[in-house]
């Protein structure tokens, strides 16, 4: 999003992350805060923690796992190309009325714009400039049709700034391999067992290439899998062709141990059909002991992205056997 915040003079650095919030003994007691989760339903790691209990909200479009307590305001978790189309939608009516207050000011009106703008930035990058058939919805359009009448007259071009979200998005060459894997991660646990994710915009000859052999690439996953203390390692795959806006998709799960083995077989047999997986290269990142197994996909079932394919992945990890 380095290029959606260099339109408003903002910096990556310029935001919060959970790396800033304040360790044990100096951080916020749980009852002295309440959390509203936004683009995810159930908090994992350190927040899930210290603060599960405190959740009071969500806004999100993924698959809801009923976490969120059902009394909770608001409480919106619907299917969407972009989350932030729900919190346009959810925000809509304070946002007028802020503007409406703030009517005459020259610092509001720039502040207006800029959040417009940020904001169809996330729902460009979300749903390929609205291309995405399969994930766009009636919300994401009255999303973009509002904010984009809040840039009239400021000489805004879509295409123009669609063209430049992707070329950014897409440029890795400038990014180690660890960074590459971390640049888009989630992480799990379920029955003991711990998940990353890896969202990359670039397909797996990709890496290949940029760790240099396949082993080397193997390698480098198993050393972030590590660093991040997991069990399963996934990386997912989009890669948007210029001039018709195709696209394909791959899937790569390596397992580290031998629960998570288990866990990625579980996988494989259950979902390889609804997601039309093919072996990739001939199974050329193919792991195969007892205590390590992995494979990388051609995905032929294009429609399933993180959002689907991680719960499938946790299912299997739930009916793994105990240790």
């Amino acid at each position: 999003m380095t290029a959606v915040l260099a339109r408003v003079g903002l910096e990556p650095r310029d935001l919060l992350t959970l790396d800033d919030l304040p360790g044990a003994p100096s951080a916020p007691a749980a009852e002295d805060t309440r959390w509203y989760l936004v683009d995810h339903n159930n908090p994992t790691g350190v927040i899930r923690e210290r603060y599960g209990a405190r959740v009071v909200g969500c806004l999100d479009h993924h698959v809801d796992e009923q976490y969120v307590p059902r009394d909770s305001q608001p409480r919106v978790i619907e299917t969407c190309g972009s989350c932030v189309s729900l919190v346009v939608e959810h925000c809509r009516d304070a946002w007028d009325a802020l503007a409406r207050e703030a009517d005459g000011s020259r610092d509001a009106a720039d502040a207006d714009k800029a959040m417009a703008l940020m904001a169809l930035g996330v729902i460009f990058s979300d749903t390929v400039n609205l291309r995405a058939k399969d994930k766009v919805t009636p919300r994401d359009v009255s999303a973009v049709e509002y904010l984009e009448a809040k840039l009239d007259g400021t000489g805004y071009d879509r295409d123009e700034y669609c063209t430049e979200i992707d070329r950014v998005k897409r440029d890795l060459d400038g990014l180690s391999l660890r960074d590459i894997l971390r640049k888009d991660y989630k992480e799990w646990v379920e029955n003991g067992l711990r998940l990353g994710t890896c969202s990359v915009v670039q397909n797996i000859d990709y890496l290949v290439s940029r760790a240099g052999s396949r082993d080397a690439l193997l390698q480098a996953l198993r050393a972030w899998a590590d660093e991040k203390h997991l069990d399963l390692v996934s990386v997912m795959t989009l890669v948007i062709h210029d001039g018709d806006g195709g696209y394909e998709r791959q899937v790569g799960l390596w397992a580290l141990n031998q629960r998570g083995a288990e866990a990625a077989r579980r996988f494989e047999e259950a979902s390889a059909a609804d997601l039309k997986l093919g072996p990739f290269q001939d199974g050329l990142l193919d792991v195969d002991s007892e205590d390590h197994w992995g494979r990388a996909w051609e995905q032929g079932n294009l429609k399933n992205t993180r959002k689907q394919i991680a719960p499938m992945i946790r299912e299997a990890m739930k009916a793994t056997g105990s240790s």
